[in-house]
């Protein structure tokens, strides 16, 4: 039996391993999204680039918070959380250059990527629709027999004013699904701040009319971050039901990278919520003797070279040609045969 002392040093370093990870998620994200930021101003990259500046921290602890047999429905701003969970960063890197190795062979919009069968479903949109994609996965575990699992999904400020938002939540709160929505309020819905977007003094205060359980955050703060939603989906495991988790923090980026955010007020800029989680993260792990200044550098001088060689890589890769491609559909058992063979040699 362990005493007291022995057991909270356990915990302690178990807190220790736990926060380290999602900082390297965390670090490595940014390494990604700062090297697709460069390809995409060098005209190398078709469409648009969105990064999770300022929301590594949040998104990290919710990849982090699931296991094997979860369903994790991310948004545009979750690479951390994507990459905590288990997805290789070489997915981005394939689907944002148009690889035909990468998830959707080259064939979709750069961020409408992920992997169902890992527990990872591809995004649709950011205005609500993934809560009952979510919620149609979770009832299927059920209706199978399954036990245990939690489904999370992500989704912005300006989503939850959508009508699919509603539908999805009076869905899940009625069902008792094990769900936790989690909302990053970076306080804008691309430009509209939240004053013109919902009159409720704080979001959370919308879980009661769901029958869910709110809970908030400062987004810009692991730790808290790893707490309350680690509580929030282990309370939704234990059959606790839905539950409503708001973080505010500040996106620190442009709606994407074709948007130079001047519609953001200079004083959020300025206050507790405009902190960049990275670097608040990177002086507690500092100053708590968690990780030295050195041991950081080489993790993100790490993360930079390998992205580095990820580009190489993948810029010799075959792109989807519009004179042979087989458009069709994954219908065929030969096709279906192919695409899983490819997606476990890339695993």
């Amino acid at each position: 039996m362990l005493d007291s002392k022995t057991e909270n040093a356990s915990t302690n370093s178990e807190q220790v391993e736990k926060t380290i990870k999602a900082f390297k998620s965390m670090l490595l994200a940014r390494a990604f999204e700062d090297k697709m930021i460069a390809l995409y101003r060098a005209g190398k990259i078709s469409g648009g680039v969105f990064v999770g500046r300022g929301q590594e921290a949040l998104s990290a602890s919710c990849g982090i918070s699931l296991r094997r047999g979860d369903i994790f429905a991310p948004l545009i701003r979750d690479a951390a959380g994507k990459i905590a969970f288990g997805e290789p960063v070489v997915d981005g890197i394939r689907t944002y250059l148009g690889s035909r190795l990468g998830p959707m062979r080259g064939r979709d919009g750069n961020v409408h990527f992920g992997r169902p069968k890992k527990g990872i479903l591809a995004m649709i949109s950011h205005l609500g629709a993934m809560i009952s994609a979510v919620n149609g996965c979770l009832m299927a575990k059920r209706m199978k027999g399954e036990t245990a699992f939690v489904g999370i999904a992500s989704i912005g400020d300006g989503g939850t004013s959508t009508g699919s938002f509603h539908e999805a939540m009076n869905q899940a709160g009625v069902e008792r699904l094990p769900m936790v929505v989690v909302i990053a309020n970076n306080q804008y819905a691309y430009s509209t701040p939240n004053w013109r977007q919902f009159a409720c003094k704080d979001l959370v205060d919308r879980a009661i009319g769901y029958g869910m359980q709110g809970h908030t955050v400062n987004g810009t703060d692991l730790l808290a971050c790893l707490d309350v939603v680690g509580r929030a989906v282990d309370l939704a495991r234990s059959g606790g039901g839905p539950q409503l988790v708001v973080a505010k923090l500040l996106r620190l980026s442009g709606h994407g990278e074709h948007d130079d955010a001047l519609y953001v007020d200079p004083d959020l800029k300025k206050s507790p919520i405009g902190r960049d989680c990275n670097v608040v993260a990177e002086e507690f792990l500092i100053n708590n003797n968690w990780a030295t200044r050195d041991e950081i550098e080489g993790w993100k001088t790490e993360f930079a070279a390998q992205i580095e060689s990820l580009v190489k890589q993948v810029v010799q890769e075959p792109q989807p040609d519009s004179n042979t491609e087989d458009w069709c559909a994954i219908s065929s058992r030969n096709l279906m045969d192919t695409f899983l063979n490819n997606e476990h040699h890339l695993s």
